[in-house]
């Protein structure tokens, strides 16, 4: 007798979140097709990356990374529009687990002690229910097996987006936009900073400012997809 899952995925077959076609029993998320087509960046093994490159003179980060370029459009839009916007939270799983191979594949991220996802604004929380990272930073925190802090990093303002601002006010905001919870927790910590998207890297350098005031920090970035 077939198991009941088996029988219940005839009438109620998963979808691939790209093509919409029904998964195997053997796929989960997105089709073994549509994942051969995810453009990948490999600059979880490439010093000097265009993500390293981004943050020149704006954070001295010891490493960074994105796992696939941002192409509007294309499959990495679609999949991470259906985990911000439609719920569908095993996107951050199938991303983290794959970045998290990479990273212990590689030999640039070593001595990583924890994990902090840039936060949403307590208003935006509870309207979409989640944070889009935290699938996404649960799975890095346990396949690379060190602490994901969620709550340690908040934000201020209920601003959408720093990129939203105009480049003066930008500026002027920077400073007061994110806030640490308890400096002691990361004091001497290698921290791995993560967002979805990066695209001026503004977020993610407000973020830094605000972590920068924890004594003898280090920071990495990774992210899920950078925009080309």
């Amino acid at each position: 007798m077939k198991p009941l899952k088996d029988i219940l995925n005839i009438f109620y077959p998963d979808i691939c979140l790209c093509c919409k076609n029904a998964l195997t029993i053997n796929e989960a998320t997105i089709c073994i097709t549509c994942r051969g087509d995810l453009p990948l960046t490999n600059f979880t093994f490439e010093s000097q990356n265009l993500v390293e490159k981004t943050f020149f003179g704006r954070i001295p980060l010891e490493n960074g990374t994105a796992l696939f370029y941002f192409l509007k459009k294309g499959k990495i839009q679609q999949l991470i529009h259906e985990l911000k916007y439609n719920g569908q939270q095993q996107v951050g799983n199938f991303i983290g687990n794959w970045l998290a191979e990479d990273i212990l594949n590689s030999n640039r991220f070593k001595n990583i002690d924890c994990i902090i996802p840039v936060p949403l604004h307590k208003k935006k929380f509870k309207k979409r229910g989640y944070n889009q990272l935290t699938t996404f930073g649960k799975s890095l925190s346990k396949i690379l097996n060190i602490p994901f802090y969620e709550e340690l990093l908040q934000k201020k303002t209920a601003e959408n987006s720093q990129t939203k601002l105009l480049r003066l006010e930008r500026w002027k905001n920077v400073n007061e936009l994110f806030f640490i919870v308890d400096h002691n927790v990361l004091a001497n910590k290698h921290i791995l900073l993560i967002d979805d998207i990066i695209t001026t890297g503004a977020t993610l350098e407000a973020c830094y400012l605000a972590l920068k005031k924890c004594e003898n920090i280090k920071i990495s970035i990774a992210c899920m997809a950078y925009t080309k």
